[in-house]
């Protein structure tokens, strides 16, 4: 890094700690509500602040929906959550056209997919139609209805939820939309501590569920321009395509891993870990990334987009373990 760089570095840090002093207010309002799950709501602060969307693998009760309900409270955006369900129509979501006999036309109604957060619980209940609708929406940011193309709001960020227990009447994600979304996070059960605090705050018929608005969209909004400028060295960024490239051709950097890979990450992976990692800098006050950043978001950013063969299911290998050998042999700048 030149001394001008430096010096640049040293502004923005200045310019990012003024700004951002939204997000530990946020983070400190939503404990209010949430015990616990402090990386689950960053990483929904990360996914507005680089507009990318999150998957969510995690059994029913640990609190996701509240916890998206607490963020829009706190950002003072508006929240929806929609039930998928095998029988779910693309017009539940993105609204359709009714006919107004008075005026003799047709007429919008739009659906509740025009909110700022969406929490789409059990996407993979949801039969490919209702996919594919969702998937423009999360990529284009607009939907379309008859001839009227709509854009939507900003920020717009949806929260997908799958239950990896029951797989009952489920179906496939494509891997055009598993590669959509620009992190999978994985929500586990509390430690005994939090569990504890869980039973003395919710074991009451009236919770404090709600939480007070801290900011605002506009916020949100400007503070993106900041994300934008934080510096991304050479080094890291040798370092971050040294790794999805890695994800292709795992067996070249570990021998064990011959025949385990069948798909590596996209360049939207080399795309989503390097923004990923800015707003990971930004929510810790640095004009600047550090290999640490890469390193805490490659799980989430890369775990949905390394496709397994046979063989590695058989030998009951995941994504994951995958990951932890690639981040071992892959050298830190």
């Amino acid at each position: 890094m030149t001394q001008a760089t430096q010096i640049d570095t040293t502004q923005l840090s200045e310019q990012i700690q003024q700004q951002g002093t939204w997000v530990p207010a946020v983070r400190q309002e939503m404990s209010r509500v949430i015990v616990g799950q402090q990386e689950l709501v960053d990483r929904l602060i990360i996914g507005l602040l680089v507009n990318g969307h999150i998957l969510l693998e995690g059994v029913p009760g640990l609190a996701k929906t509240l916890t998206v309900n607490a963020l829009s409270g706190a950002l003072h955006v508006d929240f929806q959550r929609l039930q998928f369900t095998p029988d779910l129509l693309p017009a539940d979501l993105i609204g359709t056209l009714i006919f107004n006999q008075q005026s003799n036309e047709f007429t919008p109604k739009l659906g509740p997919l025009f909110s700022n957060l969406i929490l789409a619980d059990e996407i993979n209940r949801a039969p490919a139609k209702v996919q594919s609708a969702l998937l423009e929406a999360m990529q284009e940011r607009q939907v379309t209805i008859g001839d009227t193309t709509y854009p939507l709001p900003d920020p717009f960020l949806v929260l997908a939820t799958m239950n990896p227990i029951d797989q009952e009447g489920t179906y496939q994600l494509p891997e055009a939309q598993l590669d959509r979304f620009l992190l999978k996070v994985i929500v586990d059960y509390p430690s005994f501590e939090e569990e504890r605090f869980v039973l003395d705050l919710m074991a009451t018929s009236s919770p404090i569920t709600k939480t007070q608005s801290i900011t605002d969209a506009q916020t949100v909004i400007a503070s993106r321009e900041l994300v934008n400028q934080i510096h991304v060295d050479d080094g890291i960024k040798n370092y971050i395509v040294s790794l999805i490239h890695a994800t292709r051709n795992a067996e070249q950097i570990d021998p064990s891993l011959k025949n385990l890979v069948r798909i590596g990450a996209s360049p939207r992976g080399t795309i989503n870990l390097t923004l990923a990692a800015k707003a990971h800098a930004f929510l810790n006050g640095r004009g600047y990334v550090i290999p640490q950043d890469i390193k805490d978001l490659a799980y989430d950013v890369l775990r949905h987009r390394i496709l397994l063969t046979y063989e590695a299911e058989a030998e009951e290998i995941t994504s994951q373990d995958i990951i932890a050998k690639i981040l071992e042999r892959v050298p830190v700048p």
